[in-house]
């Protein structure tokens, strides 16, 4: 694998909303610029109304902040603009991130209105990183999120990222294709994606293959004698049961089984993929191609598979396109920054938005998250938000309880506590070495079996508990109080 970053061969750090710049202009003319503020990055909810979600793109945030610079072109823009002082612009040409940033990992599911990511540091330098983290955490986790609901669909069966034609641009192609890989699915068509990330690459041929030949026998035999060892058939440019299958077993008695090889593959894209995967799965088994796999693609997605899966569709791997590459059924995360807290003389002092939308009222003050689980079967039982100065000692039983319905309560026993945000960036420094992306997947999967089933179904999930602390609850309704 040769190790790319796309960042290499551009600077982002223009990909910012304009209302930054002016804030920052703002801020710094007013003698606020070192004036340290918290943020978190969270979102509201969970896309397809589904029990929880990944998180990902966590890597691209901190390549990002590493190369994070103003160039000399930026500042003439900015210049020309004719809104920004000197002494900003100057500011802007000499800028580095120095602040902290923690975040959970990648790969975790997550919930909704916890802290994905927390960011402290000088006001400007939080402002101006806003845009470019929120894009890249709400697309690569609602790709993530889609890629493990299809692969949960699929059962075990192999699933293959084909979307890149349909995605929104090259960079939802190629970040979509590392976070669908995130997710759970097993490779991807997009060429690029293996070459940066590793996730392998995988495909055959398409119908202008068959076409260009005008004869099927012919264009499935020239396929095989020119890749006799890994040979897959696409089935459907014509008539799957009367030709397409017929001359697929006839190549690799032909071709493929004189030279020791067998035909590993037949794909269908079209049709009725449920009764055509039977029969040819019958047709295959009869000719002794019992171990040749069945590819099926045509606009699929979790639900789709899953009725093929429910009608015993004779499906080995599952292709899967627009449906997932674009979130086609909810394409957008959510995801929002907000300001928490500040510090004035030494001391963290919580901040609040409140809103009409109760969805929309923020959790105050400097916090971090703990995933409690079950001691004996490692389940996880409930997230808890806490302010940052408070310890949840897993020695003694806790109690959590709905933020808004107050009165349900649980007392939480034979349980351990765990921080799931970990320090990414401290005084601007990376302190975080970030895993491989195998690793990230092998993880996502482990941690989306702590879940209960009961919140990974499909179609109405048992909601996840996401409690505050009484500590952090109190201060919210204090709040809340004194603003009304």
């Amino acid at each position: 694998m040769i190790k790319i970053s796309l960042e290499d061969e551009r600077n982002l750090s223009m990909l910012v909303d304009f209302y930054e710049f002016t804030m920052a202009n703002g801020y710094f003319k007013n003698n606020l610029k070192d004036k340290i503020v918290y943020f978190d990055m969270f979102f509201r909810k969970n896309p397809d109304n589904a029990g929880f979600a990944i998180v990902a793109g966590l890597e691209q945030v901190i390549e990002y902040i590493k190369g994070l610079n103003f160039t000399k072109n930026d500042i003439e823009y900015l210049r020309e603009r004719k809104l920004f002082s000197e002494e900003f612009l100057e500011y802007l040409l000499n800028f580095k991130f120095t602040g902290d940033i923690y975040a959970i990992e990648e790969g975790t599911p997550v919930f909704p209105n916890e802290p994905l990511i927390t960011v402290k540091a000088k006001v400007i330098e939080a402002q101006l990183i806003e845009t470019m983290l929120l894009l890249t955490i709400n697309h690569q986790s609602l790709i993530a999120t889609k890629a493990n609901r299809i692969r949960r669909a699929a059962d075990g069966k192999e699933v293959l990222e084909l979307g890149a034609r349909r995605s929104q641009g090259y960079d939802a192609a190629i970040y979509g294709a590392r976070a669908a890989y995130i997710g759970g699915v097993d490779g991807t068509a997009n060429t690029i994606a293996d070459e940066i990330f590793g996730v392998k690459a995988v495909g055959t041929m398409a119908h202008s293959w068959i076409q260009l030949f005008g004869d099927e026998y012919k264009a499935f035999e020239t396929y095989a004698k020119t890749y006799p060892d890994n040979c897959v058939l696409l089935i459907d440019t014509y008539n799957v049961l009367k030709s397409g299958i017929i001359n697929a077993i006839k190549v690799s008695k032909d071709v493929l089984e004189p030279q020791g090889n067998t035909l590993k593959g037949v794909r269908l894209d079209s049709g009725d993929l449920a009764y055509l995967s039977k029969e040819v799965r019958k047709i295959l088994n009869i000719n002794g191609l019992e171990n040749c796999k069945i590819l099926a693609s045509n606009s699929l997605d979790e639900y789709i598979i899953a009725d093929l899966m429910n009608q015993g569709a004779c499906i080995d791997i599952f292709g899967v396109g627009e449906r997932l590459i674009t979130a086609k059924s909810e394409p957008v995360f959510g995801g929002v920054y907000k300001l928490v807290a500040v510090e004035e003389e030494g001391n963290i002092v919580p901040r609040i938005k409140l809103s009409e939308n109760i969805e929309k009222v923020t959790n105050p003050g400097y916090k971090t998250v703990w995933r409690l689980f079950d001691k004996d079967n490692n389940k996880a039982i409930a997230d808890v938000l806490t302010l940052g100065n408070e310890i949840i000692d897993d020695s003694k039983d806790y109690e959590i309880f709905d933020p808004i319905y107050t009165w349900k309560r649980k007392v939480v026993t034979n349980y351990y506590a765990k921080k799931i945000q970990v320090p990414i960036f401290i005084q601007g420094k990376c302190v975080y070495k970030t895993p491989k992306l195998d690793d990230i997947r092998k993880y996502s999967l482990e941690q989306v079996e702590s879940l209960w089933d009961e919140v990974k179904r499909f179609n109405n999930p048992q909601g996840y508990y996401v409690d505050l602390s009484e500590k952090l609850w109190n201060l919210k309704n204090d709040m809340i109080k004194n603003f009304r």
